[in-house]
């Protein structure tokens, strides 16, 4: 062991007096081009090439660095054994990063790759923390073709990631502009008291509408679509609203047509909205005075100046609401939704609903039994076996008849969430006093109008409308 010892020793002195001649007979040029010749002779048997993206270009942010620091941290929770852990304001998740000269393996289109977080200590006095911060992504020679993909690929991953991360927003336009406040709404398709099989449907069509970009740029359209949710107060129009906008991870736009004077400051506020985004327009029958056209032609001048009296100078016309959801300008920006809610669909104008501007017409219901297991499982955690074949059946049986809307059975199951037995008696109990109320009055609710029409029988109610103005889709003659 000791003649082992004193023979690396021996090595060691030499290799270090050779290191010390070589500096001091070789010139540091002649150094660097040997250098340059080895590397090169190597390169021969060596399969990989690589690219490195530093944190800093000059005294610029790289933003192709934060890209792939945040691309990463999509999966490299369960890839590696060792991170280290960030949080970025407006944010609503902890961020996974890799540790300082680490490593972690990937694949763009069927070719491995592999990441490496490099550290090194910076030589300049413009880096803030001292050293120099970069990835460095290794591919095979024999694929370089692809070395363009990874970076395009992980750009639009880390754009996807940081709009899912971030505190989405919730807008409402105010003197002329939108103010905004953070937006957190729960509500999920998970939660929502809306039948499995329609919740599938617009949830297929929004992961469509997603992925849809190259489809609409192919068929020529504008990238939007247009949705109609109509029914009785109460059936969970708004609460459709936050799931999709939770689904999608995009910002909402709460429009407010009342606070909104004229056509051109309508296009002002549509312009100054972002792609990514839910533009809402609520009670679209009742919000200004938008009536089917063969009203607006008989409205008198004594009404315009009973308005003009009263304070109302809103002139929006529906001209300018049309053009607003399919006009030129509705093309301003891109991946973005048209959301109208009514309470009525019959009092509006079938210019309104055509396909391209409310594309997707959804009818939210009373109540149905389906509906009705969602709520007992959000409320009380019950599932049918938890409910007895006698309350199963007593439910099926009333929940139709009794035409309650999600809101008002949920009040029920709320006030009585402490002891689900009695929510479950009560709720019966509610339930057949509705119903008989029902066959007795002729399915007229206690107070109000009730509208059981089915959707079917109302969007013909509404298209039928005036058959003159019904296949006019000309805007300039509205």
């Amino acid at each position: 062991m000791k003649e082992s010892w004193t023979s690396l020793a021996s090595l060691l002195g030499t290799l270090a007096f050779c290191q010390t001649l070589l500096q001091s007979v070789l010139p540091p040029e002649l150094r660097f081009a040997c250098f340059r010749f080895l590397k090169h002779a190597l390169g021969c048997y060596y399969s990989y090439c690589y690219f490195e993206i530093t944190n800093t270009d000059g005294l610029n942010t790289n933003n192709l660095y934060d890209a792939v620091q945040l691309y990463l941290s999509s999966f490299a929770s369960t890839s590696c054994s060792r991170l280290s852990l960030s949080r970025v304001c407006n944010s609503s998740s902890t961020t996974f990063v890799l540790s300082n000269n680490d490593c972690i393996a990937d694949v763009f289109g069927g070719v491995s790759v592999q990441w490496k977080h490099v550290v090194a200590q910076s030589q300049s006095q413009d880096s803030p923390w001292g050293e120099k911060r970069s990835f460095t992504l290794w591919i095979r020679n024999a694929t370089g073709t692809v070395s363009s993909t990874p970076t395009w690929t992980t750009m639009d991953k880390a754009n996807d990631i940081r709009r899912k991360n971030r505190e989405r927003l919730l807008y409402t336009n105010s003197h002329g502009g939108w103010r905004q406040v953070p937006f957190k709404h729960p509500s999920t398709f998970d939660t929502l008291a809306v039948d499995p099989e329609r919740k599938r449907d617009i949830m297929e069509d929004l992961r469509d509408f997603m992925a849809g970009k190259a489809f609409y740029q192919r068929t020529g359209r504008a990238w939007k679509r247009g949705y109609l949710l109509y029914g009785p107060p109460g059936t969970g129009k708004s609460s459709m609203i936050a799931a999709m906008a939770n689904f999608l991870g995009y910002d909402i736009y709460d429009l407010e047509l009342t606070k909104v004077h004229s056509n051109s400051d309508l296009r002002e506020l549509l312009t100054t909205t972002s792609s990514k985004s839910i533009i809402v327009i609520e009670d679209i029958d009742c919000s200004v005075k938008l009536s089917k056209r063969l009203k607006a032609e008989q409205a008198t001048p004594r009404s315009a100046a009973h308005d003009s009296k009263d304070g109302n100078n809103n002139t929006i016309t529906l001209s300018g609401l049309l053009n607003f959801t399919d006009g030129l300008w509705s093309c301003c920006g891109s991946e973005r939704i048209f959301v109208f809610t009514s309470n009525q669909i019959e009092k509006l104008d079938p210019a309104l609903l055509r396909s391209g501007r409310m594309d997707m017409h959804i009818y939210m219901s009373y109540c149905s039994y389906p509906a009705l297991k969602i709520l007992l499982r959000n409320y009380l955690e019950y599932e049918d076996k938890d409910l007895g074949k006698a309350a199963v059946s007593s439910l099926q049986e009333t929940i139709e008849r009794a035409k309650m809307t999600p809101a008002d059975i949920s009040e029920v199951l709320i006030k009585n969430r402490r002891n689900k037995e009695k929510a479950v008696s009560e709720l019966l109990m509610v339930l057949k006093a509705r119903a008989e109320r029902n066959e007795k009055y002729g399915g007229m609710r206690e107070g109000c109008e009730l509208n059981g029409v089915e959707d079917e029988e109302q969007e013909k109610c509404a298209l039928d409308g005036s058959e003159e103005g019904s296949h006019d889709d000309d805007d300039s003659c509205y």
